[in-house]
C-alpha cells in the first residue's frame, strides 16, 4: 500500500472536535479531545467514539460506562488544545473548566453549546483506538444554535493546517 495515499484519502473524512468525558465515581475523571466520532444509529439513538485504547480516558469510561460527548462551537479551538493535553481536576474545574454532572454523572462543560450523555452498549477492542459504542441517554442544548446544526461545531479543518489526526 502506498501509505502517504493513504494518509491524504483517510485524512479526507471530515471530523468534528468533541471533548469526551468520563467519571467512573471512583476519583477518576477523564475529558479528552477526541474526534473519530459518529451517530450510527435513529433507534435507539446510538454514536460511536474512537477512543485510545492505552489511555486513561478510556480506561475511565469502561470502568464508568458512561460518558459525554461535548460538542465545541467555531470558537472553542482553546478548549480542543486544551484537552488534548491530561485533565488536571483542581477546585471543582476540568483543567480549568467549569462543569457540572449531567444525569448520568458524566461531566457536562458549561461553555460547549451542547452534549450528549451515553449509556456504553458496546466496546469493540480492535486495533490501538477501541470503538465505544453509546446509547445517547440525555441530551443537553447549552444555548441556542443559530443556522444549521451541523455547521455549528469545531472541526478538525478549524484547527490550522498542520493539525492532523488519521490516516
Amino acid at each position: 500500500m502506498n501509505n502517504d495515499a493513504k494518509k491524504a484519502v483517510l485524512r479526507m473524512i471530515p471530523y468534528g472536535i468533541y471533548v469526551l468525558t468520563a467519571d467512573d465515581g471512583k476519583g477518576n475523571v477523564a475529558a479528552a479531545t477526541v474526534n473519530w466520532v459518529t451517530q450510527s444509529a435513529f433507534a435507539p439513538p446510538l454514536v460511536v467514539v474512537g477512543v485510545k485504547a492505552d489511555s486513561g480516558t478510556y480506561e475511565t469510561v469502561k470502568a464508568a460506562r458512561v460518558f459525554a460527548l461535548n460538542m465545541l462551537g467555531k470558537d472553542q479551538k482553546n478548549l480542543a488544545f486544551t484537552f488534548f493535553r491530561p485533565v488536571d481536576v483542581t477546585d471543582g474545574k476540568l483543567s480549568g473548566q467549569a462543569y457540572r454532572k449531567g444525569d448520568s454523572g458524566a461531566p457536562i462543560l458549561a461553555d460547549a453549546p451542547g452534549a450528549v450523555e451515553c449509556r456504553v452498549t458496546e466496546i469493540i477492542a480492535q486495533g490501538d483506538h477501541h470503538i465505544v459504542v453509546g446509547e445517547v441517554i440525555e441530551a443537553h442544548l447549552n444555548r441556542p444554535i443559530s443556522g444549521r446544526p451541523d455547521t455549528a461545531i469545531l472541526e478538525m479543518k478549524d484547527l490550522g493546517d498542520n493539525v492532523f489526526y488519521g490516516g
